[in-house]
Order: structure tokens, then sequence, then C-alpha cells
């Protein structure tokens, strides 16, 4: 930016008006995301009316930092209930609760908001510096690579099984299946829906993730609903200095998961809950003790909260400089900037390039702004621990029935998250993890639209069209690498510290 923009978009930046929308977007999008069923695309949509008569700047600012504040609201429920507000927070929970289930609810939640903060920050300078050249690169992305891209992510499968790695194949199996569930993209083709109209779409993703991992949660406490309240009765202040002292030792995590969380949010059609995925099983992958993940591992919360929302800003690269969204927050938000007569493009960054950099200066802040209310409202929500399970256990069946209706106010959806409750509920007892169930269900179209097309446009030559582009080679040596990664680890230390050949036989 030239001298002049700067001293003018800080100046506009800290403007009533401009703040007050960041402060209010901050606000409902923390609401947004901690209400399980409000998903951030949702609390996005909702608020476009409000901002049709405000000015540009403003008005985008606001509907991103909700966008944002959302997905690190989607956190809050998830380490709290074991309730994923958010699909984002899928990642967060499963190592969230059980930290919050020993008593480190507050250190927890300030963990969350520092690496929330710190990855939307990322994406935020990544928006601002380098928006014309990612979205370039990000257009050499095909069909090949986005099937490289869901392969990478599927590669996390066997190492979300905290026992058997057979277990965490089958429950990945069974997620691409259910994926597989609805219209075939390519020929039109209604498949799996055994007659039932309302299976023509395919399955719905927040109520199957509410099933899995909250009703399921449920059901589980139920059975011990008379026992002692939780460790983290015991919970007391903020936790800040641990959770400082958490990210500081796992910066590396940070870094790693800061640059997924990028890459695949400017990606059009990837979003915030691939980033996590992505992010979680590398972190699982790097990490010195693997098998603490899953029951209560820090880094596997530092890694998901951190490419979040480092994908946050990511998808809006590609949506102002070419007009294709990231993300289906960021396609919302393109209609918001559309509605304001302003179109994607060079003019974003030539003729209105004071608003445009006034939203993305703006949006930094915004971050900073909630990283400051949520370390203020840490101590509130950690209290929400305190409560008997054989009272929060009605609670969440009541939040899990009203967020799964309010996504398009049909009882179809109620349906499909009771009877994936039940389904989760079983597959915890018998030891199958509904993490790697979900992951299938995300990533498995993602691969199969990828290898379809691939297959049409290599024309019989598959190995050669792959070869042939230089991205998918790189992805196709990330694949071998992080297969490989674990039997050097195991050769390294002298024994195997995740399950191999012997857990698939037995």
């Amino acid at each position: 930016m030239e001298e002049w923009i700067v001293f003018r978009v800080l100046s506009l930046v800290f403007t009533w008006p401009v703040l007050t929308a960041m402060v209010v977007g901050i606000l409902l999008g923390i609401l947004v995301g901690a209400l399980p069923g409000l998903t951030a695309t949702m609390g996005v949509a909702l608020l476009i009316p409000l901002t049709i008569g405000m000015d540009p700047a403003p008005a985008i600012l606001m509907l991103m930092a909700i966008y944002g504040a959302a997905i690190y609201g989607g956190s809050i429920p998830a380490i709290l209930l074991h309730t994923p507000g958010t699909p984002a927070a899928a990642a967060t929970a499963l190592d969230g609760y059980p930290l919050a289930l020993q008593g480190k609810a507050a250190s927890t939640l300030c963990v969350v908001t520092l690496t929330s903060t710190i990855g939307g920050l990322i994406s935020g300078f990544a928006l601002l510096l380098l928006a014309p050249p990612l979205s370039v690169w990000a257009l050499k992305f095909g069909p090949p690579e986005y099937f490289l891209l869901a392969c990478f992510g599927l590669t996390a499968l066997a190492s979300l099984a905290s026992g058997s790695m057979l277990k965490g194949l089958i429950a990945g199996a069974f997620g691409l299946l259910l994926g597989s569930v609805g219209v075939d993209i390519m020929t039109g083709f209604a498949r799996y829906h055994f007659g039932l109209v309302v299976l023509i779409g395919g399955l719905p993703l927040i109520p199957v993730l509410i099933g899995l991992f909250a009703l399921s949660e449920v059901l589980m406490i139920s059975e011990t609903a008379h026992d002692k309240k939780p460790s983290s009765l015991f919970v007391k202040g903020w936790g800040i200095l641990s959770a400082l002292s958490d990210i500081i030792k796992d910066k590396m995590n940070v870094l790693r998961s800061s640059i997924i969380g990028i890459i695949v949010g400017v990606l059009p059609g990837t979003g915030a809950d691939i980033a996590s995925w992505i992010a979680y099983g590398e972190a699982r992958r790097f990490s010195k003790h693997p098998e603490r993940f899953g029951k209560g591992a820090i880094g596997g919360v530092i890694a998901s909260e951190v490419a979040n929302n480092a994908a946050t800003a990511a998808t809006m690269v590609p949506a102002l400089t070419l007009g294709i969204p990231g993300g289906a927050a960021a396609a919302v938000i393109l209609g918001a900037l559309l509605i304001q007569g302003l179109r994607p493009g060079r003019e974003l960054f030539t003729v209105h390039a004071e608003m445009t950099y006034t939203v993305m200066v703006g949006f930094i802040f915004a971050k900073i702004f909630m990283g400051i209310i949520g370390l203020l409202i840490v101590p509130h929500m950690a209290h929400i621990t305190r409560v008997p399970r054989g009272i929060v256990a009605p609670l969440v069946v009541a939040l899990c029935v009203v967020g799964s209706f309010a996504i398009a106010y049909q009882m179809y959806d109620v349906w499909i998250m009771l009877i994936f409750g039940l389904l989760g509920y079983l597959m915890r007892k018998f030891g199958f993890p509904p993490a790697a169930t979900v992951l299938g269900l995300i990533l498995g179209p993602i691969a199969e639209l990828g290898l379809r097309q691939s297959l049409v446009l290599g024309e019989g030559a598959l190995l050669a069209y792959f070869f042939g582009r230089p991205i998918s080679v790189v992805l196709m040596a990330l694949i071998i690498i992080s297969l490989l990664l674990p039997l050097i680890r195991r050769k390294r230390i002298g024994q195997s510290s995740e399950p191999g050949i012997g857990a698939i036989i037995e």
C-alpha cells in the first residue's frame, strides 16, 4: 500500500462506525458459534439484511468479524460439553473435552483463545499481503490436486483410533460410504437414498456431527450420572500463564498449522473444518507422544484451532481477487459485497482500494479484540463444567434437538441426529472412533469427485496425468512421507509409538 493509503486506512479503522461493527460482529459471532447448529455461514447469512443500509467498509467487516468469531466460538461447547458449535470445532472436541474433565477447562479455553487469535492474525496478514499471488496459485489446483489433498487428509484415519488401527480404518471407510449418499455429481443419479426423498440431497453434516459427538457423549455420561462431579469442579482462575507456556513449547505446531490453514483456506470449496482435520492429523504425526491424542493432548487443540482460524481470512483471498469464494461463508460475504455494488477483481484494489484495505486491516484488529474479549469471559465459561452431569445431560440433549432443527426447520434433521447419536454411542462402546467417520464423510466426496474428473481428463493415462502436474507430485510425496513417518519413528525409537501391523491383525 502507498503511504497515504496506510494513514487513511488506519484513520478509518478507528472510527466509531467501524469499531462498533467489529465489536458487534465479534459478540454475535461468538454467540452463534457457541450454539450448536448455528454455523458461521448461517450467522453471516442471517445478518446480511442488517448491513444493507450501512457503508461498505463497516458492513463487510462486521460480516467477516462474525465469521472469524463464530469459528472461535464453536470451540467453547466443544471443550466444555463435547458438543462442537461448528463443524470446524469437531477436531477440537477430541482433546479439549478430556482436558476439561481433567480440571483444565480454564487453561484449555485460554489456549484456544490465544491460538485462535494467532491463527486469525496470521490469516489476516496473509489476506493483506499475499492476496494476489496466493489467489493465482490457487487457480492451479485442479481435480488431481483436490483428490490428492483429500487423500492427504485421509492418511490421518488410522491415527484417530486410540486402540486398534483396524477399527480406525473401518470407521473411516464407513464415513466414506456415508459421503456417497445422495446425487452423483458426475451423472446426476441418486445413490443410496432407499426411496427417501430427503436422502437425495445427501446426509446433512451438522446433525451428523451433533449426533456422533454430542448425543453419543450424553448417552455415555448418563451411564455414570450418579458419580461424583468431574475434577473440573476445582477449576480456578484463567490459567493464562499455563496456556502461554503450552503454546510456546509447541511453536512448531503453531507454525505448521498456520501454513496448513492458509493453504487449505485459499483453495475453493474447502474451508476451516477440513483445515482443522488435516492440521490435527499432522500434529499427531509429528508429536513425540502420539498416543496421548484423543485423551487430552493440548497439541491437538492447538493444531485444530490455529488451522481453522488461519483459514478464515484466507477463504476471502480468491473471493476478493477472482470472485471465487474459498468456502461457504466466504460465498455469503461475496454476495454481501455485490449487494453493496462492489465487484471482486482489480477494481477492489485500485478504485475501491481504501474500502478494501480498511476491511483487511480491520479484520486484523478484530482478531485482537476477539482475543481480549475471549480472555475476559474465560473464567465465566469454565464454570459450566461445575454443573453436575445429571443436569448437564438433559440440557445438552435439548441443545442437540434445537440445534439440529434450526438448520432447515424440519424434523428430518432431528431424526438424523438421533440415529447418529445412537450409532456414535455404539461406536464408542466397541472402540470405533466417531472422528474417523466424520473425516471420511467430509473428505470422501472431495476425493471421489477429484478422482472421477481426473479419470476423464487423463483419458486413460491417469498416472501420466498426475505426474505431469508439479503440484500433484508434491502432494503425492507428502502422502508417502506421512505414511512412512510412523515406520521411521518406530525404527528410531526402537518401539512402535503408533499401532502397527500387529494391531491390524488383531
